[in-house]
C-alpha cells in the first residue's frame, strides 16, 4: 500500500486527517492550502485529493462537501503517517498516581480504566484476567452456616475469587483451618487450572492413603477451584460518545450501546490482543464488534514478566487523536504491567 502514494500525497491525507480530528468537519482544499504547509495551488490541491479519493483513502460525505478519512484512509495514517507524541508529564503523573494508590487487583484494574477514560475522554475498558489463569497462593475456608464455607482465593497476582460452597458432609472450624494449611501447601504456586488438576489427581489415588481429614480438604479443594466465572470487561465512561456528532444519530448509538452491553465480542476482540502479547489498534469494521461503524479500538496487553494477564485500551470514534491516544494506552499498560509485579 505505501507505493501507491507519493510524499506529496502522503502529506496531504496526514493534513486531512490531523485537521478533521480537529475540526470534525469536511476538510477541502483551501482550507489545506491556508495552513502553508503545502506551496500548491487550489487546483493541484484539489486534483491530490481527489487522486486520494480514487484510491479509497478519503471520500466526501455529501457531493458538495469537502472530504474526510475512510476507514483505510485512517489505517494508512495509523500504520505509516503518524507522529506519536510521547504522553506529557502532567498525563504520566497521572496514571502513576491513580495505579500506584490502589492496592487491590480489582481497584487497580477499575482505574486504569477511569484514568484513560479521564485523560482521552474515550470509553476506558479493561480485560481482566482469567481465573485459571492466577497462579495460586493461598486459599482460606470460613464458616457461613453449619452446611455454608465461604472459600477465599488469593492469587499471587492479587486475584481474589470469592465461592460459597455447600458442604454434605460434617467439618468442624478447626478442620478447615487445618484443610486451609493442607491444601495452601499442595497447590503453592501453581496455576489454578493446573490446581484442579493436582486436587483430582490426589483424589484418584487409593483411599487408604489419606485420611478422613485430607479427604474432606480434597473434596473443599475441588469445589473451591471449580470457578466458572468468565473474563469480565471493565468499561469507564460510555457517554462520551454522546458528545461525538458522529453519534448524533440515535439509532447508530443505540446500536454502539447494544454491543458495549453485550460485551461478548469486545471480549472476543481483547483477547486477541491478550493472546498476540502487543497493541492492536482496530478501526471501524476491524473491530467487528460494533454494527455502529466509526468506532475504533485501541488495546494493549498488560501482566507480569511470568505472563500476559489482559488487555488495557479505550474506546472511541474513529476520528480520535491517534498520536496522542496511542502513546497513553501503551504507557498506562507499561505502568499497570509494573504495578502488578509488586502487588
Amino acid at each position: 500500500m505505501p507505493d501507491e502514494l507519493g510524499e506529496r500525497e502522503k502529506e496531504v491525507l496526514r493534513a486531512v486527517v490531523q485537521e478533521y480530528i480537529t475540526t470534525g468537519g469536511p476538510v477541502g482544499s483551501q482550507q489545506l492550502t491556508r495552513r502553508g504547509e503545502f506551496e500548491v495551488s487550489s487546483a493541484t490541491m484539489r486534483n491530490v485529493l481527489a487522486d486520494l479519493e480514487a484510491l479509497g483513502f478519503l471520500e466526501k460525505p455529501h457531493t458538495s462537501a469537502g472530504r474526510v478519512p475512510t476507514d483505510r484512509g485512517y489505517r494508512f495514517y495509523v500504520d505509516t503517517l503518524v507522529k506519536l507524541r510521547d504522553p506529557a508529564p502532567r498525563d504520566r503523573e497521572l496514571i502513576h498516581a491513580g495505579l500506584v494508590h490502589e492496592s487491590n487487583l480489582d481497584d487497580i484494574l477499575s482505574e486504569a480504566s477511569r484514568v484513560l477514560h479521564s485523560l482521552t475522554r474515550h470509553a476506558g475498558v479493561v480485560l481482566t484476567p482469567r481465573p485459571d489463569a492466577a497462579v495460586f497462593q493461598r486459599i482460606e475456608f470460613l464458616r457461613l452456616r453449619e452446611d455454608r464455607v465461604l472459600a477465599i482465593l488469593v492469587g499471587q497476582n492479587g486475584q481474589v475469587h470469592n465461592k460459597a460452597l455447600t458442604v454434605d458432609f460434617p467439618v468442624t472450624s478447626d478442620e478447615l483451618v487445618k484443610a486451609s494449611n493442607y491444601l495452601s501447601e499442595l497447590l503453592h504456586q501453581v496455576p489454578l487450572e493446573e490446581a484442579r488438576e493436582r486436587i483430582r489427581a490426589e483424589m484418584d489415588q487409593e483411599q487408604a492413603l489419606y485420611n478422613a481429614l485430607t479427604a474432606k480438604a480434597l473434596r473443599l479443594g475441588a469445589a473451591a477451584t471449580d470457578l466458572q466465572t468468565p473474563e469480565r470487561v471493565l468499561i469507564e465512561g460510555t457517554g462520551s460518545f454522546l458528545e461525538q456528532p458522529e453519534f448524533a444519530d440515535v439509532e447508530r448509538i443505540r446500536a454502539l450501546f447494544r454491543a458495549l452491553d453485550e460485551k461478548h465480542k469486545l471480549l472476543h476482540l481483547l483477547d486477541r490482543v491478550q493472546r498476540t502479547k502487543e497493541m492492536h489498534v482496530f478501526i471501524g469494521a476491524e473491530s467487528e464488534f460494533s454494527a455502529a461503524g466509526d468506532v475504533t479500538v485501541i488495546a494493549s496487553p498488560y501482566g507480569t514478566a511470568e505472563a500476559v494477564l489482559g488487555t488495557v485500551g479505550v474506546i472511541g470514534p474513529t476520528r480520535m487523536d491517534y498520536r496522542r491516544v496511542i502513546p497513553l494506552v501503551n504507557f498506562t499498560a507499561q505502568v499497570l504491567s509494573s504495578v502488578l509485579e509488586k502487588v
